[in-house]
């Protein structure tokens, strides 16, 4: 039965404890199970009185839909039950308290650790739209953390899910108005969480940051463009995907599968138990190649194996298992450096072999404006690359360029210049993922040269510590 006044209620099995928090329909109290094991929970009690009928029976539907949630990134609902005053959901108790008061209490987060979070939220959002299940109050509040020592986020909340299906989406009105999506606030709950991993993506500044309602709701409705801060710096694909996540029109703002498809996001590599087993396997391939004289095939899987390795040491939390990885990753970084001299030295060879075809092919495309621009983007990046130092620079000249000549190369007649311009595409091709490569292998050693012992938890720390 439900205790009055100021007590925690009384609930049978568990001894509620200290208040961790409350809001207009619910509180919830740490409680300890009654059993041997006195396992730690979460108890949220939500009275009644503050529901109507309809509202109690589709509360008690979803937790039966969320009863069966099992996922390492979203609080577990563990059991429920009720009496006359108060439903009770019976939660995994997260020590480290929830992202907002993190993130306070540390001003910001460096973009590394912003972005193991957003992994970690990403996988539980992926989990949650496989089944059908869409969380309609995403926000730091309901981003809980497993603990302080080694945080790992932990999505709270999804009793405020529905569950969607194709023939037609539930909507509800979001209580997060700072973050809320600009669509006058009652909206398709299936693509909220899209919107909403951009504010707290951005260091949980509020896209719509006011001083009064009035204003809040002038910004909501006006069509300006969201502006990013300036500061702290981010990476080009940290403010990419953000930019994408605030875009105000539904129909331009990223989907669902871009979000999880993003190279920041990158869930393909976010740390987990499976890493170490995919870096291993990418290795055993890459040696295979290397004896059989492949030197090409043999550093892309090096350095594809690297792409695990570091996820790898984010994952693993013991030091002597995490040494013997690092001691490996030196190892197979030293042979990919040797690879990568061999395969240049060939590519060096190969480029003076299609000097000739490829002078042949500029001359051919002097009434082509069009194709001799993207040709000379190309040269531009074929230089930037031969310099050495620049090679994001030249990547992204390659890109560019590669995506003019393919639109060109599709509606280009048959005949000469046609052959010529689809080998230049095959060898630009090439080189640009090569170049990507070398990029990310760069990346992956200078992230696990400088990868504290104590993993993320003491980044977090020494990173964050108010000055």
């Amino acid at each position: 039965m439900a205790g009055s006044g100021w007590a925690p209620p009384r609930l049978d099995g568990f001894i509620l404890t200290e208040r961790l928090g409350s809001g207009t329909y619910a509180t919830v109290y740490k409680a300890y199970a009654k059993k041997d094991t006195r396992e730690v929970v979460a108890i949220k009690c939500v009275a009644k009185k503050s529901l109507n009928k309809a509202s109690v029976e589709n509360l008690l539907t979803e937790i039966e839909i969320l009863k069966g949630i099992r996922h390492p990134h979203i609080v577990q609902l563990k059991d429920f039950q009720w009496d006359s005053d108060n439903i009770y959901l019976i939660m995994e108790f997260c020590a480290g308290g929830d992202l907002s008061r993190f993130i306070h209490t540390r001003r910001i987060l460096p973009e590394k650790v912003a972005r193991v979070f957003m992994q970690q939220l990403a996988s539980a959002l992926h989990f949650l739209h496989e089944q059908n299940i869409s969380h309609l109050d995403l926000k730091p509040q309901n981003i809980l953390l497993s603990s302080l020592e080694k945080p790992h986020l932990k999505l709270a909340g999804t009793s405020a899910s529905h569950s969607t299906c194709p023939h037609g989406m539930r909507s509800m009105c979001s209580v997060a108005l700072l973050s809320t999506w600009p669509l006058r606030w009652c909206v398709s709950g299936s693509m909220m969480p899209v919107w909403t991993s951009g504010p707290w993506g951005s260091s949980c500044t509020p896209p719509f940051a006011s001083r009064s309602f009035t204003e809040l709701e002038e910004k909501i409705r006006s069509n300006r463009v969201i502006e990013l801060p300036l500061r702290p710096p981010l990476s080009r694909d940290c403010r990419d995907l953000l930019q994408r996540l605030l875009e105000r029109d539904p129909g331009r703002r990223i989907s669902f599968q871009d979000f999880f498809a993003h190279p920041w996001v990158d869930l393909e590599h976010m740390p987990s138990g499976e890493s170490l087993a995919r870096a291993t396997s990418l290795v055993v391939q890459a040696v295979k190649k290397d004896q059989e004289g492949d030197a090409t095939a043999a550093l892309s899987l090096y350095c594809k194996a690297l792409d695990f390795f570091v996820p790898a040491l984010h994952y693993e939390v013991d030091a002597q298992r995490k040494d013997a990885i690092k001691a490996k990753v030196q190892q197979y970084v030293s042979r990919a450096e040797e690879l990568k001299a061999i395969v240049s030295s060939s590519n060096r060879a190969l480029l003076r072999q299609g000097a000739s075809a490829r002078d042949l092919l500029r001359e051919m495309a002097r009434d082509r404006p069009r194709l001799l621009a993207a040709l000379e983007v190309a040269s531009a990046a074929m230089a930037k690359e031969e310099e050495g130092g620049g090679e994001q620079d030249a990547l992204d000249l390659y890109q560019h360029s590669l995506g003019e000549l393919l639109l060109l190369l599709a509606g280009e007649p048959p005949g000469r210049r046609r052959e010529l311009l689809h080998t230049e595409v095959q060898n630009l091709m090439a080189r640009a993922e090569y170049l990507k490569e070398q990029v990310k292998m760069r990346e992956s050693r200078w992230e696990a040269e400088t990868l504290d012992k104590e993993g993320l938890s003491e980044s977090v720390r020494s990173s964050c510590t108010l000055q």
